[in-house]
């Protein structure tokens, strides 16, 4: 496929920018946005067949939906010349997609957006009162609101004045510039977030000095080069998520965790896990476990001849790092002092919105087609986690990429949400439908893992959970469940905004804010009622809680690795650098 652009001719332009649009959904539905459409499909087809039960309902609701249609229209025909038209419904609090001014002074901008917003309501109206089972009204209320921000005038050329606008201002070049922007992304088959050409992962991202100490099929072992004269004497072991790359924890020096860590005073490892490919479908999660974590603390024991190790990690890290210190527990194995959970979930009874997508008809559909795949895709795992955030990680881009032809800013972030891995077709069975499907991580020896029955409850070493209250992935009400699960001290903290962004919060921009000291052992609500509110970072707070469980203090290694454990070469690894496009 061309990605040069028609003449300056703007008919030639308007042609080609709304084929190359169809082109784009068309391929978009034949792809990853089939599961989204099926789901849709299947999501009202529920609800018409409960509609039926109770038609009053929604006939009541259709008929004040036509009558606020009536008084909009009433009110536009009314409209006095040159006058902003009179709203009869306002943008939801914190919709930012109106707020241009031409939705508020321009009549006809205004009676779109509004009777768009009147749209909006009868779907939402409709779906949430459908009484339907408990997962297929989460999947009803999802699908509906996906197609309601679908949807939206802001994503059309033609109903969006900040388009137009721009195109008249711009002579025609905004919608050139979009154009071309839709034609490569056409060729990467995915949506462009942010400048890619300013990152590169060893260049400018994941720069903290280090080497590569140990490696196997499944993962590297990274050691970090110490910045201080002396250091606690039991390392610091993190276990990233699988999911995605490890370099959200060391993207830049000023937001790097790994240098925050290595800064205050400790010797810290970490696991990259290889980006698998097909021969690596039979993995599974004991693999992640024995192979994994298990041989991390290992290798880590052998080089720096500490009796334990502190042990760190986020989101399915958790979890991974969870069993493995079951298993190590029914194995008496001591070598752990303590464990640090960023947004995990132990318990699966409410994992969020990421539920509409996991039901037995759902999994086994993926389940065959993995059968011949051997991998769980990377893109289609990012495609579902946007879908879960549609205006802010799919719409924006339409409408700012393609529309208003516009380059994007710079973000690490979002470079590093660009990057995702695959993960094995064993590994991606057993976890979703062990822990997401049926909950069993819960119960008590319900799961054997390498070779014996586990539980949970025989963790028993100190354990920091760091949560964070506008998580979608890992909602924290959760995640404090979880962090019950555990028989040892807990210390449960709640930061301030999402998955990600509440994570990753450096002490030094001062920002945002957490909560702890809440009370432990009642429901999360009473916890956070009770809890103390903490300007700043929770970095702080972590660091002084590990500083108790470091051990003594002892000289800083000056090499990396040893004898037995070499540097294979130096951080952050071939395994990180592999990209699936």
């Amino acid at each position: 496929m061309s990605n040069q652009p028609p003449s300056n001719n703007p008919l030639e332009i308007f042609q080609a920018f709304s084929k190359e649009t169809n082109q784009f959904w068309q391929s978009f539905i034949a792809n990853q946005g089939q599961e989204m459409v099926n789901g849709f499909m299947q999501a009202w087809e529920a609800w018409l067949k409960k509609s039926t039960e109770n038609p009053t309902q929604w006939l009541d609701i259709i008929t004040r939906y036509q009558q606020e249609q009536l008084n909009l229209w009433l009110k536009i025909i009314n409209n006095p010349v040159g006058q902003p038209l009179e709203s009869v419904i306002s943008s939801p609090a914190g919709d930012r997609r109106f707020s241009a001014k031409e939705w508020h002074e321009n009549p006809v901008f205004s009676y779109v957006k509004q009777s768009y917003l009147l749209a909006a309501k009868l779907l939402t109206e409709l779906s949430e009162n459908a009484d339907l089972d408990k997962h297929s009204q989460q999947k009803l209320n999802f699908y509906t609101q996906y197609f309601i921000n679908s949807m939206s005038p802001t994503n059309f050329a033609a109903t969006n004045p900040e388009v137009i606008n721009q195109a008249i201002e711009t002579k025609g070049q905004s919608l050139i510039d979009g154009l071309k922007n839709l034609l490569t992304d056409l060729e990467k088959g995915r949506i462009t977030m942010t400048d890619e050409s300013a990152f590169q992962v060893g260049k400018n991202l994941a720069i903290t000095p280090g080497a590569v100490i140990y490696e196997n099929e499944l993962m590297q072992l990274i050691q970090y080069q110490a910045t201080t004269e002396t250091v606690s004497d039991r390392p610091v072991i993190i276990v990233p998520p699988c999911i995605n790359k490890y370099y959200i924890l060391d993207l830049k020096p000023e937001n790097s965790f790994v240098k925050y860590a290595v800064d205050q005073g400790n010797t810290v490892f970490l696991i990259s896990w290889r980006n698998p490919e097909k021969d690596l479908s039979e993995i599974g999660w004991d693999d992640y476990i024995q192979a994994g974590v298990v041989k991390a603390i290992e290798v880590v024991k052998a080089i720096s001849n500490a009796k334990k190790v502190n042990t760190v990690s986020w989101c399915v890290g958790g979890t991974i790092l969870a069993t493995a210190l079951a298993v190590l527990a029914k194995q008496k194995d001591n070598s752990v002092a303590s464990a640090t959970f960023f947004t995990t979930l132990l318990d699966f009874s409410e994992p969020g919105e990421i539920s509409v997508f996991i039901d037995e008809v759902q999994i086994a559909r993926r389940e065959s087609q993995l059968k011949y795949k051997g991998i769980l895709s990377g893109q289609d795992l990012a495609v579902t986690f946007s879908m879960i955030r549609a205006n802010d990680l799919i719409w924006s881009y339409v409408v700012n990429n393609y529309l208003k032809g516009q380059t994007p800013t710079p973000f690490d972030i979002l470079y590093w949400n660009s990057d995702p891995t695959h993960l094995p077709a064993k590994m991606y069975s057993y976890y979703i439908r062990n822990m997401y499907m049926d909950n069993k991580l819960i119960e008590p020896n319900a799961l054997t893992m390498c070779g014996m029955p586990i539980n949970l409850g025989n963790i028993k070493i100190p354990s920091y959970f760091l949560s964070t209250i506008d998580d979608h992935i890992a909602p924290w009400m959760t995640t404090f469940t979880s962090a019950q699960l555990l028989s040892g001290s807990v210390e449960f903290v709640l930061g301030a905004s999402g998955h990600v962004a509440g994570v990753i919060n450096p002490p030094a921009k001062n920002k945002r804010h957490y909560w702890s000291d809440g009370e432990l052992g009642k429901d999360p609500g009473h916890w956070l009622k009770t809890a103390q509110t903490h300007p700043g970072s929770w970095w702080t707070h972590w660091d002084q809680w590990l500083k108790k469980r470091g051990g003594n203090t002892i000289p800083a290694p000056v090499a990396l690795g040893n004898a037995e454990y070499p540097s294979i070469e130096p951080a952050p690894g071939r395994y990180v650098t592999k990209r699936i496009n």
